[in-house]
């Protein structure tokens, strides 16, 4: 299907602090880049389903691993698919590690991965834009520039 309103999910998002401590293995990643946190739309994947999903690694990743991690996924049915569309993963690998903003937020890892998915639950954005387009249009917030350039109420 054609993708009109992606999601894209990155993950790990972790401070320095905690990427001091501990490094995140492949299937650890390729898990939290489905969780509604790691989401650059504030939407619920778990609550629509998925039509295509592209995972791009880079870093310290193997084809082994996530091959693995993929597997796991798809025999867990942990992230719903539709029903015409059972295996729809796509993965490419940048053996490059991932670069960081010097004195940004987020911390120098060794491997991460971005994830760019077609999903119905991008309707819960939609639908929120909608309700707040509504509310505002009720008190006739901002008419008066679209009728002063001759647009009709």
């Amino acid at each position: 299907p054609r993708i009109h309103f992606m999601l894209s999910s990155y993950a790990p998002v972790i401070s320095a602090e905690k990427a001091y401590h501990e490094q995140l293995s492949i299937p650890e990643i390729t898990n939290a880049v489905f969780e509604p946190s790691s989401m650059m739309a504030k939407c619920d994947p778990r609550h629509g389903k998925y039509m295509a999903c592209c995972l791009m690694y880079r870093g310290d990743v193997v084809p082994k691993d996530v091959n693995a991690a993929v597997g796991t996924i798809k025999t867990k049915r942990t992230v719903q698919f539709v029903d015409w569309c059972p295996t729809g993963f796509k993965c490419g690998i940048n053996y490059q590690p991932p670069t960081v903003v010097p004195g940004g937020d987020l911390a120098k890892v060794q491997r991460a991965v971005c994830m760019i998915s077609n999903s119905t639950s991008v309707a819960e954005v939609f639908s929120r834009i909608d309700h707040k387009f509504d509310l505002m249009y009720a008190k006739r917030a901002f008419v008066h520039w679209y009728v002063g350039e001759g647009m009709e109420e």
